[in-house]
């Protein structure tokens, strides 16, 4: 007997191989068009870039939205995953150091797709919460183990690392915002040392 979509069991299955393959590329190929020129690039110059067909991207993501919310999600995703990695294979300062950097980043992946997120029916607040909750988490471990570790003051409010280089982000009315955000954050590890 073959088990169809609204089998429970079939659902539950690990995609194949090929397929997952598919969609990380179609991810990645995504994120870099939409900070290359946007989040109005369509569906079919995706496909092409991709290295895939078309209905390849609408089994997938059957909508504009569903991508853009996937490549907001897998951003998050990754962040909160490269504390955790810099956290075992870096000094405390230094891993922190490194992931600001690496925030600056997702900032830049947030301003182009955060209008286009924010038009969606029901608007994006949702997602936006939980993916906050995540960059929280990894900010607030990262510096705790920099004070633990004895070189980040013990007062400091980790989230108000993360609020002064979206400071940045926002007012940046140059394109060379993002070199600024990063020199920006040896300023803040220099400022927040003990």
């Amino acid at each position: 007997m073959s088990r169809t979509n609204s089998d429970p069991e079939a659902k539950a299955r690990k995609p194949r191989a090929d397929a997952q393959r598919n969609r990380e590329r179609l991810l990645g190929v995504a994120k870099a068009a939409f900070r290359a020129r946007g989040a109005e690039i369509s569906l079919d110059d995706l496909a092409k870039e991709a290295g895939v067909g078309i209905g390849t991207v609408y089994r997938h993501f059957p909508t504009r939205d569903a991508l853009l919310e996937a490549v907001y999600r897998a951003e998050v995703t990754e962040l909160a995953a490269t504390a955790e990695r810099l956290a075992r294979s870096h000094p405390p300062l230094e891993a922190l150091r490194e992931w600001m950097k690496l925030f600056v980043d997702y900032i830049a992946t947030k301003h182009l797709i955060a209008p286009a997120l924010n038009s969606m029916v029901g608007g994006a607040s949702q997602l936006f919460a939980e993916s906050g909750a995540q960059i929280k988490a990894a900010i607030e471990a990262l510096v705790g183990r920099a004070v633990a570790a004895g070189e980040i003051r013990p007062d400091l409010d980790p989230f108000d690392l993360l609020r002064a280089l979206v400071g940045v982000a926002n007012v940046a009315a140059s394109p060379d915002w993002e070199a600024s955000a990063k020199r920006l954050v040896d300023i803040l590890i220099a400022g927040s040392r003990p």
